[in-house]
């Protein structure tokens, strides 16, 4: 599977983005997507999950209500949609996918096989 992110750029607190991640290389029906974020000196950490088939989400706490994770299948595209965001949103993010993903493992990072590069987020007035 590969993977690739786009999306990213400089935004004022509030304002908002939309990240996409575009997969090729096989069939993805089994396959949770995941996105990641990676701050400056930090580690990386759990953005948002969708499941391929059924569509089922997961979000972090920090994120819940402001970020929406959806996928367009006929695109092969997974979208996070980014709200009022925050100085503290201020990372980059990485998409990732994996197989055979839980509810309870889809925060894991080390449960997802595949990574995209990488796209900056920057939160800034």
């Amino acid at each position: 599977v590969q993977l690739q992110a786009s999306g990213g750029g400089s935004v004022q607190p509030g304002g908002s983005l939309r990240l996409s991640c575009v997969a090729s290389g096989r069939t993805f029906s089994s396959l949770t997507m995941g996105w990641f974020r990676q701050a400056p000196g930090k580690e990386r950490e759990f953005v948002a999950a969708i499941r391929w088939s059924g569509g089922s989400t997961s979000y972090a706490d920090s994120v819940k209500g402001r970020f929406t994770i959806s996928k367009d299948t006929a695109k092969n595209t997974v979208y996070l949609q980014m709200a009022v965001l925050k100085p503290e949103d201020t990372a980059v993010y990485y998409c990732a996918a994996g197989s055979g993903l839980i509810a309870s493992t889809r925060h894991d990072l080390h449960k997802y096989d595949y990574w995209g590069q990488g796209t900056l987020v920057t939160v800034s007035s």
